[in-house]
């Protein structure tokens, strides 16, 4: 059977990685590490994982941890903008410490908050903290978030990038079976590019595209 196309470009892969649970394909162009299909936990599995979270908001050493993102919503957005924590998890710690700044944000989620509603408004910005690696459709994915976003909106995203200096069959962000395409700098680029962003600016964990 010949690899599978990259999920995020479409384009060819090879096998790149496999331990006892799952195989690693790599995109030969916009160089994501995939799993394909048939290693996907189903949706009971999923929620039972997202169940072990122990995403406490008021730790804090968590809070500490999506820092970045706070820092980067309030130095570019107001309390009079409105936001959107999308695929918030059961420890929503982004959106209570916005919302302790008085900040205007709701919460998304498929499993914990699915209030779809919320799905038809725009917003002038959107996070997505350590969100994006669980997307089984990541074009179709990143096109909904653009769309939820009004003109001049951000797309504030946090997640591991994958860099060729990283031993990938050591890599404790592969162990999740929940996780199933790793980007890298040249795919979040490809995606900037593929969906018109105006601006890509990634600095570690953090990446933000701005809608034009």
């Amino acid at each position: 059977m010949s690899p599978p196309n990259c999920p995020i470009c479409q384009s060819t892969s090879f096998l790149f990685a496999e331990d006892r649970f799952r195989k690693f394909f790599r995109c030969e162009f916009c160089e994501s590490v995939f799993v394909p299909l048939e290693y996907w936990p189903d949706a009971k599995a999923e929620k039972a994982r997202y169940d072990e979270h122990q995403n406490d908001v008021n730790d804090a050493g968590y809070q500490l941890f999506v820092r970045p993102i706070i820092e980067a919503v309030t130095s570019h957005f107001t309390k009079h903008h409105r936001g959107l924590d999308y695929g918030a998890g059961p420890g929503p710690v982004v959106t209570k410490l916005l919302r302790d700044l008085d900040y205007s944000i709701d919460l998304y989620d498929p499993f914990y908050y699915n209030d779809k509603e919320l799905l038809n408004f725009q917003y002038d910005y959107l996070v997505a903290s350590e969100v994006v690696e669980h997307f089984h459709h990541p074009l179709e994915n990143f096109k909904k978030m653009k769309n939820l976003l009004l003109p001049g909106g951000k797309l504030f995203i946090f997640t591991h990038l994958y860099e060729d200096s990283i031993p990938f069959q050591n890599w404790y962000y592969k162990n999740d079976l929940t996780h199933v395409i790793f980007f890298t700098q040249k795919s979040m680029q490809y995606l900037a590019e593929r969906l018109s962003f105006s601006k890509i600016e990634i600095a570690k964990r953090l990446i933000i595209l701005s809608h034009s």
